[in-house]
């Protein structure tokens, strides 16, 4: 059984005045009360997470708007006042006739990025879960499109990702194409003192991939992330801000790789910035375009098909505990 401290989330039982019985529950831990005192002003959620990347999950399907504010999502988003995770992901009604559900989710800084490939890994295996549904493909309407993740039978979930984008007004950057086809490859920016070459990508939301520094190839176990991640989100020429991915290539079929994700900081993996590493680094002509991205939190395998432009991500997402929590 995991085990979970109260200091890790503010449970209906916060005060410790009311017991707790926990039990497993598909492989995590289930959390519920036994009070009878009730809290109108509390939602019940699910925590999953994927290669550590760590969602609190909500079923809102009944509702087109969010049971949790962006300032909510903050507080419990907190990994020692709150439940803990990287951002708040809501499973909503439909926007198309032809979807089966939409997705919103807010980051731990109450920001609201376009998308999230290890939170739509999550999702799918959450609604799949509650609603008790074999392994099948689901198709979810987000802010970046429609997006398709599949649940195996091994418990693994593949995304169709869709179609990478490279115009610099969609990325969005002021910086200017500079190939043929109007990509921003290889472009050289100075951070911290340094000058860094950057391949910018789009997966529905923006991505600055580096793969080295000073003109030698990184080392990312060696990066002070913690220091250069920021100033690189709030570039200037990146007017909604930037995913940031830091790539070291050990083979054509195998890299690794660390994030600073937009409004989340770092964290142990970014399934659509796994998808743009593997984009960027074709397009530098360092790798192949089936690859493995080894992240913090565990690898992701990346297929950018030639046949239709379309990314296949695929990877894990499992659940960790359910419980209630105080707004």
């Amino acid at each position: 059984m995991r085990n979970i401290s109260f200091d890790q989330c503010r449970l209906k039982a916060l005060a410790f005045q009311t017991p707790l019985k926990m039990s497993t529950a598909r492989g995590g831990l289930k959390i519920s009360c036994t009070s009878s005192k009730g809290n109108s002003n509390s939602i019940t959620f699910t925590k999953y997470q994927g290669l550590g990347n760590d969602f609190i999950l909500v079923d809102n399907r009944e509702s087109s708007e969010p049971k949790v504010t962006p300032e909510q999502a903050v507080q419990l988003c907190d990994r020692h006042f709150g439940v803990g995770g990287d951002g708040v992901i809501f499973a909503l009604p439909a926007l198309e006739s032809s979807s089966d559900y939409s997705m919103r989710i807010f980051n731990s800084d109450g920001s609201e990025p376009e998308m999230c490939g290890n939170g739509i890994r999550c999702l799918a295996r959450f609604v799949a879960d509650i609603d008790g549904l074999d392994p099948q493909t689901y198709k979810v309407d987000t802010l970046a499109g429609l997006i398709q993740p599949a649940v195996r039978e091994d418990g693994l979930v593949a995304v169709d990702m869709g179609e990478p984008i490279f115009e610099p007004a969609l990325i969005p950057t002021t910086l200017a194409a500079n190939t043929e086809d109007g990509k921003v490859v290889n472009a050289e920016i100075e951070v911290v003192g340094s000058r860094w070459s950057c391949s910018l990508v789009s997966m529905g939301n923006p991505h600055a991939l580096v793969f080295s520094k000073d003109g030698e190839d990184i080392k990312v176990d060696k990066l002070p992330l913690e220091v250069i991640g920021s100033q690189f989100e709030n570039l200037p020429i990146f007017p909604a801000r930037t995913n940031t991915e830091f790539v070291e290539v050990v083979s054509r079929s195998y890299v690794k790789m660390r994030v600073w994700e937009r409004g989340a900081g770092i964290t142990l993996a970014c399934g659509t910035g796994a998808c743009a590493t593997v984009v960027a680094g074709v397009l530098e002509g360092r790798i192949d375009r089936e690859c493995t991205v080894e992240l913090p939190g565990g690898p992701l395998e990346i297929n950018w098909r030639e046949s239709d432009n379309k990314i296949i991500m695929t990877g894990p997402a499992e659940l960790v505990f359910s419980g209630e929590a105080r707004l």
